[in-house]
């Protein structure tokens, strides 16, 4: 039987340019839809009318000047009245606004959906109270569906299923704007130039920025068509050239529309714009008006950045924006390639099948918890790899991180200065694998990049690893790489059997260079003398007889051109992925069924220590931003001998951001905080083989990365291995049919016993 839609809102049906008319109209062609209006001011009672969109809508009435606990119980009286004259019983809960979320807890639908347009309590006059019952909503809610990419961002990290829906287009209604249309008679006077606008004027729009482009062009026009809400009509800027019309009906919006040269965007940029994505975009592309917008983030993002739309944030970069606009027009095929992906059509059948993923069967509504086929801990390369992976495979996936961030240790962001760092100190990305390389590129272009490295010896600073150039400006000489070898053969101590990293270097280079390159700068970075660490610990630092000064040699060496953390968000921006952030994996135990672990944490603590702490040194990072912009005449700097740091990283090399100052970070090595390097000595192999056995004999666990395995491993190996991962755990279910999810509760005490 179907089941009915029951939309809770704070907005009234008739109130246009706004997603649920789109989305319910289609809702409403498979089921009923019931529209539960915001409440206006009269006797108690709930008139209901049918619209010729096939949606019931029921007006709440409800006296004025009543405190807010009467008004939420009179709409739960109401409320309940239009499920009896409705015979409303198997139903679906659509929110738009999380007010409705505490007269409406008493009721049980087979699933719970808030589609979350704008992040109302950012906006003026928002009730006090919405705060507390958003996470009451966020609590209840099966799935959430955001009208951004921006407010996605922010709302997934605080639900298990939430999915990015930014408002779609009726490309036809608005293609009608091409036409030879009538013009409208308040608008058929106004000369040309006209630069419109349709919207609601409230506290959201730049009327400052309005009335510096209406003052630095007299000559253009500016039309404003939308109702004013929220704030003091008697604010708006008035000039001969600005043209109020008031608010227009849905079908009259075209023919205003067609009259225009140029269509606005001058929205505000405060916390009520933080997170919009406006409909309008795609509203005014599709009448094929060039769109001039402030830098509202999910319009620079895609529209910006795809040359749809000319952003600008000033009125003198407005204007010139506009010059541009109603000089040039629009890329008629680009606009064209984006309407065919936005339909209400293509947004609806989405949204439903998200909504038939999350229902309860009327028989079984004890229970409405949405099972994952996969838990990922960790949103690191080897979790996010194996999520995107799984999803793309039509595994449904939850990732859960103990950070407030997405990307693990390779996460970077703009710092205060808004240079672009690595929180976790610098991340160099380089390949031999052509297979991790092109898996990659689907998330991120590349800037190309080669990393160089100085030491600071002797009062020098040379490349390293040490190559032709470091022997002579060290020690004054000519040699050219024949002679090196030469030099090399003399001063190296040979070494029957190279067991420790001490053995390593003096068996390459002699005991002088590694006592002024390697020794000391081991002991701090591990707390060991080198002659106490495993051979791999050197054995990673090349030595070479030519001038070549890279530190790496690979095949593949670049950089994501907008940095780690905007690949993540790519890699993890699928429908079967939800990202829960400041989330332990244990705290979800019992909380939501899911079938198989992938975990990417600690293997030691997965197991509660049961035969001790592995060892691993940390880092603690001081950061620098300085008013130059050039700091050091390399992007990493090694000190091997003095002060307590190892290094010094200077971003601006590894990104290629232009920025007038320059931010740097300094490394010092620590015993304790968080987990980086695991210490390579003997006794921590044969520590870590005890939890190895431990882990293969864990069914529905997989473990995967640096943390889980004990190993120091590349950024791309960490891929590679997440890749293989998918491989074997997709290809051992292979031909057998899904076992049932299960709680993790006991699965996961079931573990710990082992």
């Amino acid at each position: 039987m179907p089941y009915d839609l029951v939309v809770l809102s704070h907005l009234r049906w008739n109130f246009v340019w706004q997603r649920p008319q789109h989305l319910m109209s289609r809702w409403a062609r498979e089921r009923r839809v019931l529209f539960f209006e915001e409440p206006v001011p009269g006797e108690l009672a709930l008139d209901l009318h049918d619209t010729p969109a096939g949606v019931t809508v029921a007006v709440p009435r409800i006296p004025e000047g009543l405190p807010r606990d009467e008004v939420d119980a009179m709409q739960q009286t109401l409320l309940d009245e239009l499920f009896v004259r409705c015979e409303v019983t198997d139903y679906v809960l659509w929110y738009y606004t999380p007010m409705a979320a505490s007269f409406a807890v008493h009721l049980e639908p087979r699933a719970v959906v808030w589609d979350c347009m704008d992040e109302l309590k950012a906006f003026a006059e928002a009730p006090a109270e919405l705060v507390e019952r958003e996470e009451q909503l966020l609590r209840r809610a099966d799935v959430v569906f955001t009208g951004g990419m921006s407010l996605y961002r922010a709302k997934a990290k605080r639900h298990a299923n939430v999915h990015a829906f930014p408002s779609s287009v009726d490309a036809d209604h608005y293609r009608a704007a091409r036409e030879d249309l009538p013009e409208p008679p308040d608008q058929a006077a106004i000369p040309h130039p006209r630069l419109g606008f349709f919207g609601v004027l409230d506290e959201r729009m730049d009327t400052r920025l309005l009335a510096d482009v209406a003052d630095a062009r007299p000559d253009w026009h500016l039309v404003v068509v939308g109702p004013v809400t929220k704030i003091d009509p008697g604010t708006l800027p008035q000039r001969d050239n600005l043209h109020y019309l008031g608010p227009k009906a849905y079908d009259e919006l075209p023919a205003y529309l067609a009259g225009w040269d140029v269509a606005l965007m001058p929205f505000a940029l405060n916390d009520a714009t933080r997170f919009i994505s406006p409909t309008k975009t795609l509203e005014y592309l599709a009448a094929g008006k060039p769109v001039v917008s402030t830098p509202v983030a999910d319009v620079v993002e895609p529209y910006g950045v795809r040359g749809l739309v000319r952003v600008a944030d000033d009125g003198v970069g407005f204007v010139d924006a506009a010059e541009a606009a109603l000089a040039d027009g629009i890329d008629a095929a680009a606009v064209e390639a984006v309407l065919a992906e936005t339909s209400w059509d293509r947004t609806w059948e989405a949204m439903k099948a998200e909504v038939e993923r999350v229902l309860v069967p009327p028989p079984a509504r004890g229970s409405r918890r949405r099972a994952f086929d996969c838990l990922v801990v960790g949103a690191g390369f080897a979790g996010a790899v194996t999520a995107e992976r799984l999803a793309s495979l039509g595994h449904r996936v939850l990732v859960v991180d103990r950070r407030n961030h997405i990307g693990g240790n390779a996460y970077d962001h703009h710092d205060e200065a808004g240079i672009l760092v690595h929180r976790y100190g610098p991340h160099i990305f380089h390949t031999n694998s052509a297979e991790v390389f092109e898996y990659l590129s689907r998330f991120t272009a590349w800037r190309p990049y080669e990393h160089r490295v100085r030491a600071s010896v002797d009062g020098r600073l040379v490349p390293l690893p040490i190559n032709l150039d470091t022997i002579n400006e060290l020690y004054g000489l000519s040699l050219c790489s024949s002679e090196l070898e030469e030099f090399f053969a003399r001063v190296a101590e040979p070494v029957a059997r190279a067991l420790t990293s001490e053995d390593v270097v003096v068996s390459k280079v002699g005991r002088e260079l590694y006592l002024k390159f390697f020794r000391n700068y081991t002991r701090k970075q591990w707390g060991l003398d080198p002659s106490e660490l495993d051979a791999s610990v050197t054995a990673r630092v090349p030595t070479r007889t030519n001038r070549d000064d890279r530190y790496f040699t690979d095949t593949f060496q670049s950089m994501p051109r907008h940095g780690y953390t905007r690949m993540f968000e790519r890699m993890l921006d699928h429908p079967n992925i939800s990202v829960l952030l400041q989330t332990d994996w244990r705290d979800v135990d019992g909380a939501i069924p899911y079938r198989d672990v992938v975990y990417s944490g600690p293997v030691d603590e997965f197991f509660d220590f049961r035969y001790g702490k592995l060892p691993y040194r940390s880092l603690e990072f001081r950061f620098e931003t300085h008013d130059v912009s050039v700091f050091q005449p390399a992007p990493v700097v090694n000190f091997p001998n003095e002060h307590e740091y190892t290094r010094c990283t200077e971003f601006k090399y590894l990104t290629g951001q232009d920025h007038a100052k320059t931010s740097v970070v300094y490394e010092i090595p620590r015993a304790d905080g968080d987990a980086y390097y695991p210490v390579p000595r003997p006794e921590n192999a044969d520590l870590y083989k005890r939890y190895k056995a431990l882990a293969d004999a864990t069914s529905g666990v997989w473990f995967v990365g640096r943390l889980a395995t004990y190993r120091y491993y590349n950024m791309d190996q960490v891929v590679a291995q997440a890749l293989a991962l998918v491989r074997k755990m997709t290809g051992r279910r292979e031909g057998a049919p899904a076992p049932e999810a299960r709680s993790a509760p006991t699965r996961a005490r079931t573990q710990r016993r082992r």
